[in-house]
């Protein structure tokens, strides 16, 4: 694929995400019905604004494009090029008033994440990358923290209520046991975070790949690395457990925690 080409799509992810940023803007601490979803998560007006407006668009410019996204049906899924939305990650964050959600949007190029945008709109800090390529927090690089030591790592997840089973339970406090400390929140803002140097392992579970597509070309082009639990790479069948270190000893050093 042409410079031209991934250029081109990169600055169509980010006028995305401008609009989506326009649209809960709009919505950020108003009173909000908060409906639930059939899998019982919470959903807002925002979140299908966002996405349906974010659909016309891709439609619009790249009509033989397919579309994954969180609150609508999926189109076109095995097209050349495919956009991953998620309109708000963290919409509990969104409707309590904190700014640490984001949008997410990914494209794939035949099947596998080409470029992303994580977004957070009240901040308005950007997190973008283009795999293999480089990734950037409003167009300064970004780089992922050096740490190797398990004993000085900073560990985040966005809830412990994630881990639904004793086995998750279980490997989360034998990770959590040997870190200096722990922190709860942010969604995939803490993603970015670890992208920028500022976390150094994150554990979660219970993702969708809605949720994960925009995480990995800016881990990974941060020099951080992304997998299951097990250290297998995401894709979308994966189970749902992420595990996202700074570099790869760190992350060999918690994976060997974890499945011990």
């Amino acid at each position: 694929m042409s410079d031209d080409l991934t250029t081109k799509l990169l600055e169509f992810a980010n006028s995305l995400a401008d609009e989506a940023a326009q649209i809960s803007r709009k919505y950020f601490r108003q009173s909000l019905t908060i409906d639930s979803k059939d899998n019982k998560s919470p959903v807002t007006i925002a979140d299908r604004e966002i996405e349906l407006r974010l659909r016309e668009l891709i439609k619009q410019l790249y009509p033989s494009h397919g579309i994954i996204g969180e609150e609508f049906a999926n189109q076109d899924t095995q097209a050349e090029f495919c956009w991953v939305l998620d309109p708000i990650d963290g919409t509990v964050a969104f409707s309590t008033g904190k700014p640490t959600f984001t949008t997410l949007v990914a494209l794939l190029h035949n099947g596998v994440p080409l470029l992303s945008v994580i977004d957070q709109a009240i901040s308005k800090e950007r997190f973008s990358a283009v795999a293999n390529h480089g990734a950037w927090l409003n167009g300064a690089t970004l780089q992922t923290s050096l740490q190797t030591e398990v004993v000085n790592v900073r560990l985040n997840a966005t809830t412990p209520l994630m881990f639904t089973t004793a086995y998750e339970r279980d490997a989360f406090e034998r990770v959590r046991s040997k870190v200096r400390l722990t922190a709860f929140g942010g969604d995939a803002y803490a993603f970015g975070l670890l992208a920028a140097g500022h976390i150094d392992v994150i554990m979660e579970a219970e993702l969708q790949y809605y949720d994960i597509a925009a995480l990995m070309p800016v881990i990974e082009s941060a020099g951080g690395v992304i997998s299951d639990w097990q250290g297998k790479p995401l894709n979308r069948e994966f189970n749902g457990q992420v595990l996202a270190s700074a570099n790869t000893e760190l992350h060999d050093k918690i994976l060997q925690i974890i499945n011990s």
